[in-house]
Parts: structure tokens; C-alpha cells; sequence
């Protein structure tokens, strides 16, 4: 198994994230790693945690790391959250795959999602599951 490229996929992630326009014409620059003290107003990504198994054979480590980005909202209804979800989920899958500075993406394909009313507040949240395999 092998850990090596986690640092390398989450900015990779990030940086496909943070440039995309649509994404950034809805929320700015609220994508975070962690959800933000007193939790921001508005709407926002949240890149969070992740499971990581063993896809290593005789002649290369590899593994799939299984992704979970969440769009957090304090709009009223889904309708906004679903476009952003929707926007995450281009950015990520509608391109060729990010670049690592070590590894390499064999693949990302989108996995499920799930929408939720959270219970402090009335925010929507939209949980985005993503598989990706990578090469080290």
C-alpha cells in the first residue's frame, strides 16, 4: 500500500477547485479543509475526510483514495447547493485528471452523493463521494 501521494491528490484537489470559474463565480473563494470556526454564512466546499485502501501489485503501489467533498449552505433549499455540487463535481470529473507533484491519477470518477437538512440552523449539505486511483 502506499500513502505517498494524499498530500499531492488533496492540492491537486484544491487547485483544480480554487480555478475553476464557475465554482468561483458562486462562492468565491470558499473552498476550505476543515469546516471554518462559527461556520461562515453563505455557502461553501469543504474538501473532507477520506479512506484510503491498497490497489498495490507485483510491480507498482497504487491506491484508491475515496474522497468525500461537502457543499455546506446556509441558502434556503437545495437549489444552490445543487448547482455548486454540480460544479464541484465538473471541475473534478470534466477534465482530463489533475496533475500530481508525485504520482500520478490513473483515474476519478464520481462514486455517489447525498443530501441532507443539517440539524443546527436549517443548512442543506450535499456530500460528494469521488474515487480516485493513483500511482506512485
Amino acid at each position: 500500500m502506499t500513502y505517498s501521494v494524499a498530500a499531492a491528490l488533496q492540492e491537486a484537489v484544491y487547485a483544480r477547485l480554487t480555478a475553476d470559474d464557475a465554482l468561483r463565480q458562486m462562492i468565491g473563494s470558499a473552498i476550505y479543509d476543515a469546516v471554518p470556526p462559527g461556520t461562515p454564512p453563505g455557502t461553501f466546499v469543504v474538501l473532507g475526510p477520506e479512506e484510503v485502501v491498497d490497489r498495490s501489485d507485483s510491480s507498482t503501489a497504487a491506491a484508491e483514495h475515496r474522497l468525500r467533498i461537502s457543499v455546506i449552505s446556509a441558502a434556503s433549499g437545495f437549489h444552490l447547493s445543487k448547482q455548486v455540487a454540480v460544479a464541484v463535481s465538473d471541475a473534478l470529473i470534466g477534465s482530463p485528471v489533475p496533475d500530481l507533484r508525485r504520482g500520478r491519477v490513473v483515474g476519478l470518477w464520481f462514486q455517489r452523493a447525498g443530501a441532507t437538512r443539517m440539524r443546527q440552523g436549517g443548512a442543506r449539505r450535499i456530500d460528494l463521494f469521488f474515487r480516485v486511483l493513483v500511482e506512485d
